[in-house]
């Protein structure tokens, strides 16, 4: 039994909360249990545990960049409960096999919970469909599917896959790329990459996409995510699919893409063509990103997705054009969600419980997780103080890589603890 006392639920007045065989057991002021460990949350921000819909763990197969126990500590460590893991992995999760791998190495593990997302083709390749039913029937319960890193850019394809997942209230999330406008493309094509010789990534590449596939979800009224938006021009389509009522689809977009402009890979203190910087989607111009936090504010974006992506150093510490790309973001994601969103009055803390926590587990169709911090919810539970400024150190990170883009820079906030059905998974900062 746990009391957390004196947290500020959702960031309103200090309130706390008991904690009884990994259920809320009470919410209110005053509260006493004999015999329970107390935790002093005076301060402390009390969250319902965050819910990643897009985390790369690499493991099978890439196991010297992430693993699911070291991804999980990361994510347990940025106030995550549940992650998605996606499927590029190798062998790639296109079969029930895999998934179940996956999915009990989540369980092993025991940081949080680990949902498998299974690819939408074989092989990623975008020929054939996986295994989709399958793996929706399987012990891992896949809801949510995508080739992510990979576009599916066939539209028979496409509209098939959309069509296959309604039987089982499955979700198809697209990486919105054509890949004949991008071939070759090192970053956003703009101004920057014209400067510094590098071939540019267009916004109608993933505009284009989206575009087509909302209208392919409408046509046959199945459900679409759409990754890791970066566009202000993806952010006008969206904002028309939701005036059209189209409820069936989502949007996500990540931290960095909050935060992070383009014109860094010419200017950073971490010195120019860093490819640190180098992303897919590649990192955007400042009216980008003011146009995708307006876009999270009023619910055009749906929620905030980390695309968490490891990468070793002999991979990242690379000449620009050789370099893989991604970036991490568990560790760091809240952090950077209260400079970009709620220190500038965009999002109070209910809009980040929202946005990081209920809207994803209800796209991922995720059972106990984004409820209400009340009465009869499992306990899983986010203690984050926002005061403290600090310089990023990514050598303290859990993750099995150091790819962040924020090494150095001051971010607010820190995850004190988090609760994983009332089983404290991080206490004081610390793994427990």
């Amino acid at each position: 039994m746990i009391l957390i006392k004196n947290a500020r639920v959702l960031g309103g007045d200090p309130a706390d909360v008991l904690v009884r065989d990994g259920v809320i057991a009470e919410v209110g002021t005053g509260l006493t249990a004999a015999g329970s460990t107390v935790i002093d949350a005076a301060g402390l921000i009390a969250l319902p545990g965050l819910v990643d819909l897009h985390t790369h763990l690499r493991e099978p197969g890439r196991e010297d960049a992430e693993t699911v126990e070291s991804g999980t500590r990361s994510a347990a460590l940025g106030g995550f409960t549940a992650v998605h893991a996606m499927a590029n992995t190798s062998p790639v999760a296109d079969t029930a096999g895999v998934v179940e791998q996956v999915w009990r190495l989540g369980q092993e593990a025991g940081h949080c919970d680990v949902r498998p997302v299974g690819a939408v083709t074989i092989g990623l390749a975008g020929e054939r469909l996986a295994e989709l039913g399958a793996m929706a029937d399987s012990a891992a319960g896949v809801r949510v599917f995508s080739d992510d890193g990979k576009c599916v850019s066939d539209a028979v394809l496409m509209r098939r896959a959309l069509e296959y997942v309604k039987a089982f209230d499955g979700v198809i999330a697209q990486h919105a790329q054509e890949p004949r406008l991008t071939e070759d493309a090192q970053m956003n094509e703009g101004s920057v990459s014209g400067r510094l010789g590098l071939t540019g990534w267009p916004a109608v590449a993933e505009e284009a996409i989206i575009a087509r596939d909302c209208l392919l979800a409408a046509h046959v009224g199945s459900r679409l995510h759409v990754c890791h938006v970066s566009t202000a021009g993806s952010v006008e389509i969206l904002r028309w699919v939701k005036s059209k009522g189209w409820n069936n689809i989502t949007a996500e977009v990540t931290p960095h893409h909050l935060l992070l402009t383009d014109d860094l890979v010419e200017t950073s203190p971490l010195g120019s063509y860093n490819p640190i910087y180098k992303v897919n989607p590649p990192l955007r111009t400042r009216d980008d990103v003011l146009a995708l936090r307006d876009a999270l504010a009023d619910g055009t974006i749906d929620c905030v997705a980390t695309d968490h992506a490891p990468h070793p150093v002999e991979d990242k510490e690379a000449e620009w054009a050789a370099a893989a790309m991604g970036m991490i973001g568990l560790e760091t994601a809240l952090s950077v969600v209260q400079e970009a969103m709620v220190d500038t009055g965009l999002l109070d803390w209910a809009g980040v419980a929202d946005r990081m926590s209920a809207r994803p587990a209800r796209i991922g169709r995720l059972t106990g997780h984004g409820r209400p911090l009340a009465a009869g919810s499992a306990a899983n539970i986010t203690l984050y103080d926002p005061a403290p400024r600090t310089a990023v150190d990514p050598h303290g990170f859990a993750s099995k890589s150091r790819n962040t883009p924020y090494e150095g820079m001051s971010l607010p906030g820190r995850v004190v603890a988090t609760l994983l059905r009332g089983r404290p998974t991080v206490m004081e900062g610390k793994l427990v």
